[in-house]
């Protein structure tokens, strides 16, 4: 019984962990080569820019991103895109490109996205 308790409590921190600090993501298509290769593993940071709830909502709001980083946000059409954020405006909306021109869909097609709609901070990859 008692490792049952074990296994369970095991479960429900990762669960925590997932929902509220990191995520595990892998990346798919080729728009931010050579950096990020199709099928690699990202770490991502879901508190890097403030603390959210598992809908995507933020409670609290301690930072945005900074010229270079490569964020996991939704874009305007809801899909999940991973982009390295090259401009940021004053009034919560930033601008983000993949590495690789030629093979990316991102700001220079839907334009500036909603600080609101990042997952969170690519911290490994």
């Amino acid at each position: 019984m008692k490792g049952t308790k074990s296994v369970i409590l095991a479960i429900i921190a990762a669960l925590v962990l997932k929902l509220f600090f990191f995520d595990f993501i892998i990346a798919q298509g080729h728009s931010m080569e050579p950096a990020i290769k199709d099928g690699s593993v990202l770490v991502v940071s879901r508190v890097a820019y403030g603390l959210q709830l598992p809908t995507n909502r933020y409670l609290f709001r301690w930072g945005k991103p900074k010229i270079g980083e490569v964020v996991v946000f939704y874009t305007p059409s809801g899909e999940i895109a991973v982009k390295r954020c090259t401009i940021v405006e004053k009034d919560g909306l930033f601008y983000a490109e993949g590495d690789n021109s030629l093979a990316s869909y991102d700001s220079r097609s839907y334009g500036f996205v909603l600080a609101d709609k990042i997952i969170g901070k690519v911290l490994g990859y």
